[in-house]
């Protein structure tokens, strides 16, 4: 493949795997190379300033993580919304040609169909069904001044226990204060 370059790259267009989407539906196709910041600023003034009541995010291959850092973001700005996951296969076209043919002979082009996991996810202010397949229904909302450290809210850690001394390496020592920060640490080679 060293005397081949690509070319061109495209997409088998799907549609949309869920069923009932609203007209005004917005979706958000993410690329490898798409900026988050970008993303998510037209995202939000849909979601917000415009009214929409449903978006869909979707990306493959390389751009899955990044399709879901984005739904996570809004989740977490805007709150109360439900998610439907479809993970799928779409056929990526790639188009190489070869650098090194003759100059009078017609350029030679190899064709690569690659099937590359993909990724759906509707994020929606009104209730979706929870009995389909990829259903996550919205995060309770936290009440302000709630512990949320103290709460069972799934997705959160509980904080540590603190470190037993049988199992701290000789030179680090732990001892406990009466100070409110709780644990103060020395090592070995610090003290003064």
């Amino acid at each position: 493949m060293e005397n081949f370059r690509k070319v061109r790259t495209s997409e088998e267009e799907m549609p949309l795997p869920f069923p009932d989407l609203l007209p005004d539906v917005v979706e958000m196709k993410v690329k490898e190379g798409s900026k988050i910041r970008n993303l998510m600023n037209f995202a939000m003034a849909q979601m917000e300033l415009k009214g929409r009541r449903q978006i869909v995010f979707s990306g493959c291959g390389r751009a899955v993580t990044k399709t879901i850092t984005c739904v996570e973001i809004m989740k977490r700005k805007l709150g109360g919304l439900h998610q439907v996951t479809k993970v799928r296969y779409k056929t990526v076209l790639e188009v190489w040609e070869n650098q090194d043919s003759l100059p009078d002979s017609p350029a030679q082009n190899l064709t690569v169909h690659k099937n590359v996991p993909s990724i759906c996810i509707l994020l929606s202010r009104d209730p979706l069904d929870p009995n389909q397949t990829g259903y996550q229904p919205p995060e309770p909302r936290h009440e302000a001044g709630e512990d949320v450290l103290g709460s069972s809210t799934k997705g959160l850690k509980r904080p540590l226990p603190p470190p037993c001394e049988e199992l701290l390496p000789k030179k680090l020592q732990v001892q406990r204060s009466d100070s409110p920060r709780g644990l103060v640490t020395t090592a070995g080679q610090l003290d003064h």
